[in-house]
């Protein structure tokens, strides 16, 4: 019995000790993770860094992917350019993901970072507890980017900062507007999914027909994409508010303006994606974008 005892204790031990020890989480191959403080906004972020599979046996500089709300969108961006690599001949490139500041929720962040202004109609609330409500700091935000972030991934990758590529959705692509109408040469592509031209009674119709009205070039290619979903619902009336929005028609009215104004030096496409919503068309974009831009074997 005593035997028998200390078989038992023992197996129950290692049971135990099993259930206890943690298993691992999955890795991305070829992929770095690098801390940035961002001196001008007093924040910290993290670049999510993926390599191209030739990188560490060549010694050429790569294209530059740079994507925001990281969390989700720098996985499939990853995935995405990895493929089109393998299978459809496109050139590599490097992948960097800009995550949401350190120790806040992603809502509050992306808000804050990727939002041309404070919105006018006001209305929502804090996703943190004991903070107020933060938007309107995209201007600071693409500065952060150009000025901090681009000499960071300069200096520890062989990236060919002349070919850089911006890629957002939604919230995202505001980011991606607001630089393309304040710095276009940031960036030499812009890939801007569903952007959420409703934002602020439609701020950034205001803000394109003022940089028309002040310049006559707009040095950069883009490709707009939204799904044929993104509609206004049947027996609404379309206004520039969220819940009454038709994106699709907004996206091409934008589209149009930009069109209209004859911009030195800018190229654009506009593809809206059958069958697919605010939720599903992100990839079909990004595959699109890169297309349009990288080269093709």
């Amino acid at each position: 019995m005593f035997f028998l005892g200390c078989f038992a204790t023992a197996t129950a031990a290692a049971a135990a000790a099993e259930v206890a020890a943690p298993v691992p989480g999955y890795v991305l191959d070829n992929t770095e993770v690098r801390e940035i403080h961002a001196a001008s906004l007093k924040r910290d972020y993290q670049l999510y860094v993926a390599l191209p599979d030739s990188y560490r046996a060549s010694e050429r500089r790569y294209p530059v992917v740079f994507v925001v709300d990281a969390g989700y969108a720098f996985p499939v961006a990853r995935g995405i350019a990895s493929r089109l690599h393998r299978h459809a001949g496109m050139e590599e490139a490097i992948v960097v993901g800009l995550s949401y500041a350190k120790g806040d929720e992603g809502v509050y962040s992306r808000r804050r970072d990727y939002t041309p202004s404070v919105p006018r109609n006001g209305g929502y609330r804090s996703d943190m507890p004991g903070r107020p409500a933060a938007f309107g700091e995209a201007d600071a935000y693409g500065r952060f980017i150009a000025t901090e972030v681009f000499p960071h991934v300069a200096a520890h990758y062989r990236a060919d900062m002349r070919r850089k590529i911006f890629v957002g959705h939604s919230y995202g692509s505001l980011l991606g507007l607001q630089v393309l109408l304040t710095r276009p040469n940031t960036f030499e592509h812009y890939i801007l999914g569903s952007p959420s031209l409703w934002f602020d009674r439609g701020v950034m119709f205001d803000r394109e027909k003022a940089y028309a009205a002040a310049h006559g070039d707009m040095p950069a290619s883009v490709f707009f994409g939204i799904g044929s979903r993104e509609t206004l619902a049947p027996g609404k009336q379309r206004s520039r508010a969220e819940e009454d929005a038709d994106m699709v028609a907004d996206l091409r009215d934008f589209h149009g303006a930009l069109a209209a104004h004859r911009y030195r030096g800018l190229a654009t496409t506009l593809k809206v994606f059958a069958d697919e919503d605010h939720a599903s068309v992100f990839p079909l974009v990004l595959t699109h974008g890169l297309r349009a831009y990288l080269k093709q074997k």
